[in-house]
């Protein structure tokens, strides 16, 4: 057994990884147990392994006392005097109890802490390579599915795509291949758990970043996204190279580079649209394919705003069931309140008015000259209001 344990340990070693000091170190502990549970013992008991010849020694640790109280525990010091004159009280003794048959039980118990040894360090290799691939894309293979999950196969491990994950447009059957992204992998007691998403937005990220090598490369940069999965989604992107426009470089010749992701979301319908430091012209391109005639913030809310449309155009800014306008609102970050032109007159007269209101006191004050004092001001509006009260009283 001993030449068998040594060459075990190596081959564990090299081919798995696994150091061999922290296998010695789980093999003795557990040979411990074994020891006590087979033996009926509950002295204290150590079990050391000789690395060299591969032999295995179990020994009863007795602490030195003046008068012996339990025999499994403690030694006189008469009796350790025997063994060695220079022990003291306190010291420890170690005693040798190997089993005569203890081989075929440290077999046994070997063979365990090894092969659970072998699981540990498969299950972490796993979690540290699928870490790695979190919160990115990959391909697997739809194994099977039950009413909670779909599982994917990954690989070296299967993955859980959960029923929010899924998009609603979509029907898995078994052997399909899928594209999907790595929502979060954890370590749990059973083993690495890998969750994955095909509804998730960063999803188009990545999509985006496999079809367009600008955006791999930084050159066009995906700012924001608004998704509704499986149905419609819409993507802010702008240029870092003012020679790049950043729509056409996503769409692509002939619209090529968004089909293919389109066809990999089955169809789900794609807006690109040029993102803008001025909130008024992205929340306008936003609204795309709407046309929109003034976009009008709130004073007190920077947040929020009132976008004004042609009236023939606002369901079409709206959209189906208000999509255009919710995703857009997601896209900008905007509370977004869409009114037709008709409603806005009485708003748009009385913001007339008030600019000629402006522009007549503008132009009052711009008729006194130039070189008037604060005193020289107030002495002509003083004099101003006698006349009018001197015209009343006529």
């Amino acid at each position: 057994m001993s030449k068998e344990m040594l060459n075990a340990l190596d081959a564990l070693e090299a081919e798995k990884g696994i150091s061999k000091e922290i296998v010695i170190d789980a093999l003795e502990a557990a040979l411990v147990s074994a020891y006590k549970r087979h033996y009926g013992q509950a002295q204290n008991v150590e079990v050391e392994f000789d690395q060299k010849k591969g032999k295995i020694h179990v020994y009863a640790v007795k602490e030195v006392t003046e008068e012996v109280m339990d025999s499994q525990l403690e030694v006189s010091l008469k009796e350790a005097l025997l063994i060695n004159p220079a022990y003291e009280i306190g010291d420890r003794i170690r005693f040798e109890v190997t089993p005569k048959d203890f081989g075929r039980i440290a077999a046994q118990t070997a063979k365990q802490v090894i092969l659970q040894r072998v699981r540990e360090a498969e299950r972490t290799i796993i979690y540290n390579e699928f870490s790695a691939y979190e919160k990115d894309i990959m391909q697997g293979i739809v194994e099977r599915q039950d009413k909670r999950y779909i599982y994917v196969n990954l690989g070296k491990i299967e993955a859980v795509l959960s029923k929010q994950d899924q998009m609603p447009n979509e029907f898995y059957q078994p052997h399909d291949r899928i594209k999907v992204y790595v929502s979060r992998v954890e370590n749990t007691s059973k083993g690495p758990q890998v969750f994955v998403s095909r509804s998730h937005p960063d999803l188009l990220r990545r999509l985006f970043e496999q079809e367009v090598p600008e955006v791999y490369d930084g050159i066009v940069e995906i700012v924001s996204i608004a998704r509704e999965a499986g149905d419609r989604s819409k993507v802010a992107v702008r240029s870092h190279d003012e020679n790049i426009d950043a729509v056409g470089t996503c769409v692509g010749p002939k619209g090529q580079r968004v089909q293919a992701i389109v066809n990999e979301l089955k169809g789900e319908n794609m807006d690109i649209v040029e993102w803008n430091e001025d909130p008024a012209v992205f929340i306008t391109n936003a609204l795309n394919p709407a046309q929109v005639i003034d976009v009008i913030f709130d004073e007190e809310n920077p947040k929020a705003c009132t976008v004004v449309v042609p009236d023939y155009q606002l369901s079409l800014a709206i959209g189906k069931r208000g999509q255009n306008a919710r995703l857009a609102a997601k896209l900008t970050n905007h509370k977004i309140d869409i009114k037709p032109e008709s409603d806005m007159t009485e708003y748009y007269e009385k913001q007339a008015q008030n600019h000629e209101e402006l522009a007549t006191a503008v132009q009052d004050e711009s008729s006194l000259p130039a070189d008037l004092t604060n005193d020289e001001y107030e002495t002509i509006a003083f004099n101003e209001e006698q006349l009018k009260e001197t015209d009343q009283e006529a």
